[in-house]
């Protein structure tokens, strides 16, 4: 379980497609203080590390996890959000964030908005009942606060602060992002009925 506040951003070092895909990750991560086995989010994707070394780690990607993600995209040099996972006791920053990603949003706008870009997504229509203004959503592992929706499309504002810590300031018009939709929302449709 996550916060979707980053802590990292990393680069994809190398990337091998065998029966399943193995991406390693450089990171500023102090890794001797991560055990094999451990869970990172990668873009909001929970992967878990089967090797390590310092300033990097490897993770593997199932077919299903390429499916749903835009982990297949990845090519070396990639720029990869990244959080470790929540500890009890650890400051909530953003909202729970499971990394459990459950399909992939485009881009269809960037506009300036004082100091701060307005950015337009476009949800997967299975998922856009699970947006609400003010809600939380995470994109790309960052926990985000939907300002407006119109349909299955839905704005947030990203401040200076967010635009240099995470990859959101490399974002342009058609670029996929991983959304994960909160899981509150889910579980409100579930109990009226709508899922």
């Amino acid at each position: 379980m996550f916060t979707g506040i980053i802590t990292d951003i990393g680069r994809v070092r190398a990337v091998e497609r065998q029966g399943d895909t193995r991406f390693t990750i450089a990171t500023a991560f102090a890794m001797e203080t991560v055990p094999i086995g451990a869970s990172i989010a990668n873009n909001g994707v929970c992967l878990t590390v089967v090797e390590k070394g310092e300033g990097w780690f490897a993770v593997q990607a199932s077919a299903e996890t390429l499916s749903k993600t835009t982990l297949g995209d990845w090519a070396e040099g990639t720029r990869v959000n990244l959080e470790r996972s929540l500890k009890l006791g650890d400051e909530l920053g953003g909202h729970l964030v499971y990394g459990h990603v459950d399909g992939v949003a485009v881009l269809a706008a960037v506009r300036p908005e004082g100091d701060s870009l307005r950015l337009t997504f476009e949800a997967p229509d299975a998922l856009a009942r699970y947006v609400a203004p003010k809600g939380s959503v995470a994109l790309d592992g960052v926990s985000l606060t939907v300002n407006e929706v119109d349909g299955n499309r839905f704005g947030i504002n990203i401040i200076p602060h967010t635009q240099t810590a995470t990859t959101f300031g490399d974002l342009r018009p058609g670029d996929r992002v991983n959304m994960e939709a909160d899981m509150l929302a889910r579980y409100v449709a579930r109990l009226v009925g709508r899922e």
